[in-house]
């Protein structure tokens, strides 16, 4: 698979992310671009077979943490704040809800 990033590609990606590409940032973003997808191409052509997919690179099979790295807690459920305590903290609110400003203009 060769994957061939357009200029329009990128034009369309920068208008979806709400990114403002100077006209010199387009090319060597489609290059970028390009190269990763490459790579993931490359990547797609090993054979997996008989390795079992992960959720996250720091999973292991027999739960234990690998050298250097503390295990992960237990997700187990626990109280969570009380809704008065977080919202009287909160710089804006209606008592149930926080107010944010809109970010989305579109």
């Amino acid at each position: 698979m060769s994957a061939k990033v357009t200029v329009a590609d990128v034009e369309r990606v920068a208008a979806l992310a709400h990114l403002q590409l100077a006209s010199e940032e387009v090319e060597p973003m489609r290059r970028d671009l390009n190269a990763i997808l490459g790579y993931v191409a490359e990547l797609n052509q090993l054979d997996t077979t008989g390795i079992e997919p992960l959720a996250q690179a720091s999973e292991r099979m027999d739960g234990q943490a690998s050298a250097g790295h503390s295990a992960l807690r237990p997700d187990l459920p626990a109280p969570s704040l009380a809704r008065a305590v977080v919202m009287a903290q909160a710089p804006e609110s209606d008592g149930v809800f926080f107010k944010v400003p809109k970010v989305i203009e579109r």
